[in-house]
């Protein structure tokens, strides 16, 4: 996720001050991670020196002053060409998961318990992810069943490869 374009895109409904970018962004996109008040902080300094906000007002009380941010036009500019880009596929075809089986046919280790063993935990996760889907709003069941079709992929090649073992033991191992 690019931390700064979503950033610009909580701009257009108004000018933020950096606490209440946070606290927006993590009520509706960082429920798993929320930002760091550094890493937003930053985040504006390097938009500022990049044109794409201006500061709006400061306002001193009784803490430190507080910078509040606008987005420009070429901020808004900047903001529509993003979500215009379709974003990259990831192939996965470097996965650790594989590496693993892999490496265990190889060193004589059973490939077969690992698949369990993964299967078992993604099992374990979509519980979990189905609950949280369950009682959550309707973005927070949208993550979730982005997080379930993958687990579910991911299960459907955990059986793929349980059925192939052994053609690629022997491919493997040759």
């Amino acid at each position: 996720m690019s931390i700064g374009h979503t950033l610009l895109g909580l701009l257009e409904s108004g000018p933020r001050h950096g606490y209440d970018l946070k606290r927006t962004f993590d009520e509706k996109f960082g429920h798993d991670r929320p930002l760091h008040y550094g890493q937003v902080y930053s985040t504006m300094s390097r938009l500022l020196k990049n044109g794409l906000v201006e500061v709006d007002g400061i306002e001193s009380g009784g803490g430190p002053e507080r910078k509040r941010y606008a987005i420009t036009e070429a901020g808004i500019t900047d903001v529509a060409d993003w979500l215009a880009q379709p974003e990259k596929p990831e192939p996965y075809l470097q996965s650790t998961l594989y590496t693993k089986v892999v490496l265990a046919l190889l060193t004589g280790r059973s490939a077969e318990t690992l698949l369990d063993t993964q299967r078992a935990e993604h099992l374990r996760l979509m519980r979990i992810l189905t609950d949280r889907k369950r009682g959550g709003d309707l973005a927070d069941q949208l993550i979730c069943d982005h997080a379930l079709f993958h687990l579910e992929a991911d299960l459907r090649w955990l059986e793929l490869t349980a059925a192939r073992l052994d053609r690629l033991a022997l491919e493997v191992v040759a």
